[in-house]
């Protein structure tokens, strides 16, 4: 049984201007999600020196976002739908205004970390509700479709200025300041949208299965808990356990979606092979182009040797040809067709991260900036058509369970690929650096050989000869790692090419 509120209806058949400031709402809301994520990146090695972070916490606090965000995506559009979008798009907008305050002013990785956590099931109520009364305010199908334009543009926008607007504000002040800058925009959406944003239609179905939201938790949590353990050098058993159990939660969850009448997971949208391998080229995209920016970023600070402002400008001309590769996505698939057009993005960010490989700890800035800004233009191409080829393997009115899905896998890509490539990274650097460690024993090798920022640290106490040594090798040992994790990147991008050409050609 389905009961409607009565929305305030904003639709004509020409879009008005209270639409379009409607719309530039939810486009600033857009902006800062992808902004707060790309200014993380810089501020890292400052926030770590100054909190004392290991590495792993280091991951923590960066894929904690993500994935939190990623488990909570489809549990909150559900909620939506029961309670209002406008509702929980500005009881979000403030918990997440609150939530950005407090992770500025934390003072131990502990307390960082679980504002970041807070900040991710905040987001998870602004990023569908926002694309949900797009669909409420634009009822014409093409003003629609530019308002998703805008919407998607103001996205990839945050990720094109987030290096430079963080590279600016570290560089003047402190590295709260780039969790601050959520405060400002939370309170515009909050002031500006109760006035200009509609309500969205409420569903009094089936309620909200809480047991499936958490089941989902539950099992991915212990799986990226068992990588980092590992990945730090920890326990192994206890870590492979761990993951055993997220494994067997995980099974409990897919049996549970497919007893129960309002799953939080359609699985039977995964019977077409055009919609499973869109989501998987998703998949993939997030996890690897998550783990080499994040890895990239931090060679260009602590290898490079660029404080947060230069590499903020070095990392501008990537963002720029991600821009470029999203606006240009369509017209190279009406010339070449969808599998082809993804084939062709996906091959040029394999050779993208192919140069990755070729840079040096003392040279290759150039050639790094270069791979950059292919990888990012490359994903770009099938980043934007894999929403497309999953709307049209669904049936209509499985659209909104299949954009809750599409956001969910992007965003638990992010998570993973710095979880999973991160510890990858961590694993490799530590294996490169062991003869060092060898040769210094005792708990001076402690820092070092944790990360290269630890490395860096340690350095400073250290005599002028003995420094340069010490930061030399840790320099060396983290190229390797980035190297290993762009191989290991360039080809899961080449394997994606092939089976988005084989699945997809007749698109």
């Amino acid at each position: 049984m389905t009961t409607t509120s009565r929305p305030q209806t904003l639709s004509t058949s020409r879009p008005t201007r209270r639409q379009w400031v409607a719309l530039g709402v939810l486009a600033l809301t857009a902006l800062l999600l992808s902004l707060d994520v790309s200014v993380l990146y810089l501020a890292l090695p400052e926030l770590s020196a100054d909190l004392g972070a290991t590495t792993t916490q280091q991951l923590w606090m960066l894929d904690i976002y993500s994935f939190v965000l990623a488990g909570f995506l489809v549990t909150m559009g559900a909620l939506g739908d029961r309670i209002g979008r406008k509702r929980l798009l500005l009881i979000g907008a403030v918990a997440f205004g609150v939530a950005s305050a407090a992770a500025a002013y934390a003072s131990s990785p502990g307390q960082l970390i679980f504002w970041r956590a807070m900040l991710g099931i905040a987001g998870a109520t602004l990023m569908p509700s926002t694309m949900g009364l797009i669909r409420t305010i634009f009822t014409d199908e093409k003003a629609m479709m530019t308002a998703i334009g805008v919407w998607y543009s103001c996205f990839m926008g945050g990720m094109a200025v987030g290096p430079l607007v963080g590279g600016v504000l570290l560089q003047h002040f402190w590295w709260g300041s780039a969790f601050l800058l959520g405060v400002p925009f939370m309170l515009l959406l909050v002031v500006v949208g109760r006035r200009v944003l509609p309500e969205s239609d409420r569903h009094a179905g089936a309620p909200v299965d809480v047991v499936s939201s958490v089941l989902s938790l539950a099992a991915i949590l212990p799986v990226i808990y068992g990588f980092k353990e590992i990945a730090r050098g920890g326990d192994t058993t206890t870590a492979l356990l761990t993951m055993s159990v997220g494994c067997a939660l995980g099974l409990v969850f897919v049996r549970r979606q497919r007893r129960i009448a309002n799953p939080l997971v359609d699985l039977t949208l995964f019977r077409s092979r055009a919609f499973s391998t869109a989501l998987a080229v998703m998949l993939v995209g997030g996890v690897v182009m998550a783990g080499v920016s994040f890895l990239s970023s931090q060679w260009l600070q602590l290898v490079a040797g660029l404080d947060p402002l230069g590499a903020g400008l070095t990392m501008l001309p990537a963002n720029i040809a991600l821009l470029v590769g999203a606006s240009s996505s369509a017209r190279i698939a009406h010339r070449l067709g969808t599998a082809r057009t993804m084939a062709t993005g996906l091959l040029v960010c394999a050779a993208g991260l192919a140069l990755y490989t070729q840079v040096g700890p003392a040279q290759g800035l150039g050639l790094l900036v270069f791979g950059m800004c292919l990888t990012s233009f490359g994903i770009m191409l099938p980043s934007t058509l894999t929403m497309g080829v999953m709307m049209q393997s669904a049936p209509p009115e499985r659209a909104g369970s299949v954009a809750s899905m599409s956001e969910t896998s992007g965003e638990f890509g992010i998570a993973v690929g710095i979880a999973g490539l991160g510890s990858l990274a961590t694993f490799v650097y530590r294996d490169q650096l062991a003869p060092y460690a060898a040769a210094h024993g005792g708990s001076a090798a402690a820092a070092p050989l944790d990360s290269l920022a630890g490395a860096v640290r340690t350095a400073t106490a250290l005599p002028a000869e003995a420094a340069r040594g010490l930061v030399t090798a840790a320099q060396e040992a983290f190229t390797a790692s980035l190297a290993v994790v762009s191989g290991v990147g360039a080809a899961l991008f080449v394997a994606c090419a092939v089976i988005a050409l084989r699945v997809l050609r007749s698109r």
